[in-house]
């Protein structure tokens, strides 16, 4: 098969990308190794909601209803891209998996495990959130409890009762131990590696992301001392709860190692209300027993690793050398690397003022940089 345009992923990337080509008249081919629109969000947590708002969470031509509420929920979610991939009249093709992309003589090729597919432009949408990273700690094997990735945890009841380390306290993690603690786990604690700037959803009534919209332009010298102030203002000290503090502020945190903040929905309550636990990273297993890195000791009966995820591209793209030592795309949005010309990367980072946010202003742009080139294209071979 042969097309102008390839997106690969139908995600929320994925499905604004091809929305946004559609009205440049642009019909693009989208295949998606799942199994249908909205699939992954259906999939998660039952306690997950978004955490930018719903105004700022829409895709390009189609607004989220009111009756969402102002923190959508993951299923409302799911319902949300299926309805936007059928009004903007998208059909993705599933269950296939693109293993390998190669240029030659001006266009893409892409190897997927239904067979061949080539297009002048691609666009990368698979997500910031592609493949779980799963840890493997010394001792494991003997190890009596359980022991999954946070990505198949679905609710805390079947933990009630039970001793978790919950290990990550990034917003996964940390959420996934307000939950446990909220709903009868007996005894949580939270592995912590590298401390989180935490900070609350909100500022009264203005939304924590619509406020981060400059920082992502704005020195982090002059940011981040009002960040600090504010989180002092709204959470307090969390140090007195065994929390320990950030190493960096807010944005220079995301800048030097990608990992956004830690948006409060729960967890600084059962700081306070010492139902969460706070404990040093996790080292080995020894029997029964979880090793910290600090000595102490800890038998649980389950451990959640809330230990992130990779885009999961090095076999994909590996090769073409547009990758960063994370795994992640060297650059994003409008511009392909070079030596990569027609190759984009949309939704693929997760910013401080919201990935979904973000994915709208770069589908916009992205579709609009596609039809100029493949025109420009066609001039000069006509």
């Amino acid at each position: 098969m042969s097309a102008d345009v390839l997106v690969v992923g139908a995600g929320p990337a994925g499905l604004a990308v091809a929305a946004c080509l559609r009205r440049q008249g642009i019909d693009a081919v989208i295949v998606d190794r799942g199994e249908a629109v909205g699939d992954t969000w259906a999939a998660r947590y039952e306690r997950l909601h978004l955490h930018t708002p719903r105004i700022q969470s829409a895709l390009p031509g189609l607004r989220m209803p009111r009756r969402f509420g102002r923190w959508v929920a993951k299923d409302d979610m799911a319902h949300y891209l299926r309805v936007y991939a059928r009004r903007h009249g998208l059909a993705p093709q599933f269950r296939t998996e693109v293993r390998r992309l190669d240029r030659a003589d001006g266009r893409w090729t892409a190897t997927t495990d239904t067979g061949m597919l080539t297009a002048r432009q691609v666009v990368v949408a698979t997500g910031y959130s592609n493949t779980p990273v799963q840890p493997h700690w010394p001792g494991q094997e003997d190890f009596g409890g359980s022991v999954i990735h946070a990505s198949a945890y679905r609710s805390p009841h079947p933990y009630d009762g039970q001793r978790v380390l919950v290990v990550g306290a990034g917003n996964t993690g940390a959420e996934i131990a307000a939950d446990l603690a909220e709903h009868g786990a007996a005894d949580v604690r939270l592995s912590i590696r590298t401390p989180p700037n935490i900070i609350p959803r909100q500022f009264g009534p203005l939304p924590t992301t619509l406020m981060a919209v400059p920082m992502d332009v704005l020195p982090a010298a002059l940011v981040d001392p009002v960040n600090r102030l504010l989180q002092r203002v709204t959470l307090g000290d969390l140090a007195r709860y065994g929390m320990p503090r950030a190493r960096a502020g807010v944005v220079a945190q995301a800048r030097s190692t990608g990992v956004t903040p830690t948006i409060d929905v729960g967890l600084v309550a059962a700081l306070r209300t010492a139902s969460v636990t706070p404990v040093a990273s996790l080292e080995r297993f020894d029997g029964s027993e979880a090793v910290l890195t600090d000595g102490s000791r800890f038998a649980p009966d389950a451990v959640i690793a809330a230990t992130g995820y990779s885009t999961g591209l090095t076999t994909m793209i590996g090769h073409l050398g547009v990758l960063d030592e994370r795994g992640a795309p060297i650059v994003t949005g409008r511009t392909s690397a070079p030596g990569t010309d027609g190759l984009r990367f949309v939704g693929l980072w997760n910013p401080l003022k919201g990935q979904l946010f973000q994915i709208g202003l770069d589908a916009r742009v992205v579709a609009r940089v596609i039809r100029r080139e493949l025109r420009s294209a066609d001039l000069r071979t006509s």
